[in-house]
């Protein structure tokens, strides 16, 4: 029986033929910063393709200079480039794949000199000014537009996806935000939408009617000064009246003030918006952003909420999402957890994506140079956190005989104290994941107890101690105070901690702790209505913009974060995610105090130094979040016994909860054997 008839189902539009319902959504690679970069990124999209990915739409390539995101940026403007982009297409024809130009024209959002927009108002996100486009550049830009089009069919792509939402060029002439001129260009809305209209009548002109093109438009931007949602629908008949043949769901601007993405935005939480396109036209429609599981995506086309899904970053996460899916093993999918950590905070900081919860992602090439084992070894892994997780599924999947030992009577590790805080419950997924792979990889799992040194000296080819981390303690006289209690204890719910709150440490697991203890409960947290009603979001659209007044968070406790360092905390947070639990502490009255020195711990409660200034900080609960120490007794008796083991994870550099660096480190170790 067929699980998603309605994924799995085909969708015919005469001139292609997509085999299911789950596109791969443009995302940027960052691919152009490593070497053989096309032959990474047509080894990338082939095995998306392999995976049976309905249609791969490409990262943003600009139409002209002006359009790029920054020098030396992706490009398809003139004849020589076309040769490049024959190779990828041709890689991701190979393997039955069907794939999509994006044309994507940065607008302000630009970091060169030559940065254009339809005035001069820069953007809060971006300290270089545009130059506000004349009427001849906007004339030029169409052009463009139409002519990086036919160059991309005839490279052989399979149709182009104009980029119209975010913030970019396109969505900064609809908007009066970015839009203030008074010529042909803007003022009414019929002026506004102008550019999309006539950008869409020359592409279509340009290529005919036999060729794909989606329009990714904004379906609600979530910024003052955006459009609402009568001129949304208005500009989506507009361009399918010009020769759209798919419109594909954005949502927000790159500017934007409310999470669209992140771990903390529930799952299919835009979907409303996307309901609202697919009622107004007669082309399909794809929704978009948080949609990680084919059951979701099922429910989302099912109800007719649209015709199309797009995931980008859980094909980062699975390659074969919809193989998988097809062909009854969706309980093997490893899944997106929306972390943005190896994706988007990586092209955020000028380096390639990637995945935390799959390391191979992006670096395909690499991973293909490590040799086949040649012959099948015993491996031992000790510990079944992120990191033992990793390398003892890897190792087993490349043909090595592995036992799992594991003291806890369950896997996760860590990762069982992260998925209890509000927004990161995706990491029971990953959990499942190696828990169903240590079964269709044939590991031996033994769980319960921990093996001494002696159960593993000389009895396999390698051992790996993957034995993770302990809390540090802290020398503060009266620290063995009973008001004082590791993360560990909150975070499991050992310990109910009081009205007024402490936390020692303000790293990430400071911050994950501060939001545990500040907001409602997990589920509460996941619901989508009181996340669009916590942040204000108005889904009627009936505002420009979107913007309603946020909801005032109840406030259950006093909580003061606690820092040695001075300057501002949250500074490792993630690019893409840590504006967002900053904001939501603020908002929940959470207070911060840096360039502390802790004293003691008595009967009036934790006495501080805040610089010269001394406090006593009358508290009912102290958290301590000072940081891990790395486990390795194993380790080091297994040395003494003369079987040095490998030591990766937690045990081998204890810095916070790094899932990230440990699965990575796991993969990549057992590549090795």
């Amino acid at each position: 029986m067929n699980a998603f008839p309605h994924l799995t189902a085909p969708l015919d539009l005469g001139y292609i033929k997509l085999p299911n319902r789950a596109i791969m959504g443009s995302m940027h690679t960052g691919f152009e910063y490593l070497d053989r970069h096309v032959e990474r990124t047509a080894r990338f999209y082939a095995e998306r393709a392999r995976g049976e990915a309905a249609l791969i739409v490409t990262g943003g390539y600009s139409p002209n200079a002006d359009g790029l995101f920054g020098p030396g940026g992706p490009e398809l403007s003139r004849a020589e480039h076309v040769p490049e982009h024959r190779r990828i297409i041709s890689a991701v024809h190979a393997e039955g794949g069907r794939i999509a130009l994006q044309i994507l024209h940065a607008g302000r959002y630009a970091k060169h000199k030559g940065l254009v927009g339809p005035s001069t108002l820069a953007s809060p996100i971006n300290p270089l000014q545009p130059r506000r486009m004349t009427a001849e550049d906007i004339e030029r830009t169409i052009e463009d537009f139409a002519i990086s089009t036919a160059l991309a069919r005839e490279a052989g792509y399979d149709g182009v996806e104009i980029m119209a939402s975010e913030g970019y060029l396109i969505n900064e002439f609809t908007a009066k935000r970015t839009n203030d001129r008074d010529d042909d260009w803007g003022g009414s809305l019929e002026n506004r939408l102008r550019l999309p209209v006539e950008i869409m009548k020359r592409v279509r002109q340009r290529v005919g009617d036999d060729f794909l093109i989606i329009y990714r438009i904004s379906s609600i931007d979530l910024v003052e000064g955006g459009l609402t949602g009568d001129e949304i629908v208005a500009q989506a008949k507009a361009v399918e009246a010009a020769g759209a043949s798919i419109l594909n769901q954005g949502i927000g601007w790159h500017e934007a003030r409310i999470p669209t993405i992140a771990q903390k935005v529930p799952r299919a939480a835009w979907t409303f918006a996307a309901r609202r396109l697919k009622d107004a036209v007669k082309i399909p429609v794809v929704a978009s952003n948080r949609i990680n599981t084919p059951a979701l995506a099922e429910d989302v086309l099912a109800s007719g909420t649209a015709d199309l899904v797009s995931m980008a970053r859980p094909w980062l996460a699975d390659p074969h999402f919809m193989r998988k899916s097809r062909t009854g093993k969706s309980d093997e999918i490893n899944v997106c957890i929306a972390c943005n950590q190896a994706c988007l905070d990586y092209i955020f900081s000028s380096r390639a994506a990637s995945c935390l919860v799959n390391p191979v992602t992006g670096r395909e090439l690499d991973f293909d140079a490590f040799p086949k084992p040649q012959k099948k070894k015993r491996v031992a892994v000790v510990g079944a956190g992120p990191a033992g997780l990793a390398c003892a599924t890897t190792a087993a999947e490349r043909g090595h005989d592995v036992t799992l030992y594991e003291a806890a009577p369950s896997i996760g590790g860590q990762l069982n104290i992260a998925r209890n805080i509000p927004g990161k419950e995706e990491f029971d997924e990953t959990i499942r994941y190696f828990g169903r792979m240590i079964e269709t990889r044939g590991v031996a799992l033994k769980a319960g107890k921990a093996p001494e040194a002696s159960d593993l000296a000389g009895q396999y080819d390698e051992v790996v101690v993957a034995t993770g981390v302990r809390p540090r303690t802290l020398d503060i006289p009266g620290i063995e105070d009973p008001r004082c209690v590791s993360y560990i204890d909150i975070l499991l719910g050992a310990v109910q901690a009081g009205r007024r709150v402490a936390i020692i440490g303000a790293g990430g697991i400071g911050f994950d702790v501060a939001e545990f203890l500040s907001g409602p409960s997990q589920k509460e947290a996941a619901n989508v209505a009181h996340f669009l009603h916590e942040w204000g979001v108005d889904t009627g659209i009936a505002v420009p913009g979107a913007l309603a007044t946020p909801a005032e968070p109840e406030i259950n406790r006093q909580i003061v974060m606690l820092q040695r360092k001075p300057g501002r905390m949250g500074r490792t947070l993630g690019l893409s995610t840590g504006w967002v639990l900053r904001i939501t502490l603020a908002k929940r009255k959470v207070a911060q105090l840096t360039g502390v020195t802790y004293q003691k711990i008595d009967a009036e409660g934790l006495h501080i130094l805040v610089g010269e200034e001394a406090r006593v900080l009358p508290v009912d609960t102290i958290v301590v979040c000072a940081g891990q120490e790395s486990e390795r007794t194993l380790a080091d008796k297994l040395v003494a016994a003369g079987t040095p083991p490998h030591v990766i994870g937690g045990a081998d550099v204890a810095a916070e909860l790094d899932a990230m660096r440990a699965i990575d480190q796991g993969v990549r170790l057992a590549y090795s054997f």
